[in-house]
């Protein structure tokens, strides 16, 4: 079975998963063992944190919500943003321990992304995907909403499908050594204390 399609399976399970419940304060389990020699449960990990995030950020467009719950709300967000860039610098850290013993051909080239900031774009795609199908069938929407809404959708899924295809061609050229590694922290500069001066000021 190929990455892709064992990553695309289980951000499904875990879009599934969380609308059973539906709700952003629901507790979250993984159901994937962590082990240093397996992705799964970063890859589980990382869509939860994308799909809570996706229904914060429905939230607090709500024109009618309260400044208070606001202001909480946009803190999560401040906190489920940092999360995805920490699972997206684990799951790099998970390929370049994989990919430790291949030596890059001379003519190897370095990519414009590493491979998990574009698993990050497969798995907010499989959000997009859901909800947009969701949207292509819900009874109260009118027909022509239920049209473009499909229409939108077969454009999703073949991104999905072309987005896969990158992913697996980038892998397979790391592993042949055509393409190397090279990852850059985020070092993001406004959750830190000593480096936003707004935070610095306030010492």
């Amino acid at each position: 079975m190929s990455f892709t399609v064992t990553a695309n399976a289980i951000f499904l399970e875990v879009i599934n998963k969380y609308h059973v419940i539906n709700t952003v304060d629901q507790s979250f389990s993984n159901p994937y063992i962590e082990n240093d020699q397996l992705i799964e449960h970063l890859l589980f990990r990382k869509c939860w944190i994308d799909t809570v995030q996706w229904h914060y950020e429905d939230i607090i467009r709500d024109p009618e919500i309260d400044p208070v719950a606001a202001l909480t709300l946009k803190r999560q967000i401040d906190a489920s943003n940092q999360d995805r860039t920490d699972m997206v610098e684990y799951i790099d850290s998970y390929f370049l321990k994989k990919y430790a013993h291949i030596t890059p051909k001379p003519s190897a080239k370095i990519n414009s992304e590493s491979p998990a900031w574009a698993i990050d774009r497969l798995s907010i795609l499989a959000l997009k995907i859901y909800h947009m199908d969701e949207e292509a069938r819900r009874p109260d929407a009118t027909e022509a909403h239920k049209q473009a809404c499909k229409k939108k959708l077969d454009v999703l899924l073949e991104q999905r499908i072309d987005l896969s295809t990158a992913i697996e061609e980038l892998l397979l050229d790391i592993e042949n050594g055509d393409k190397y590694m090279k990852v850059y922290k985020q070092m993001k500069m406004y959750n830190d204390d000593e480096l936003n001066p707004v935070l610095r000021g306030q010492k």
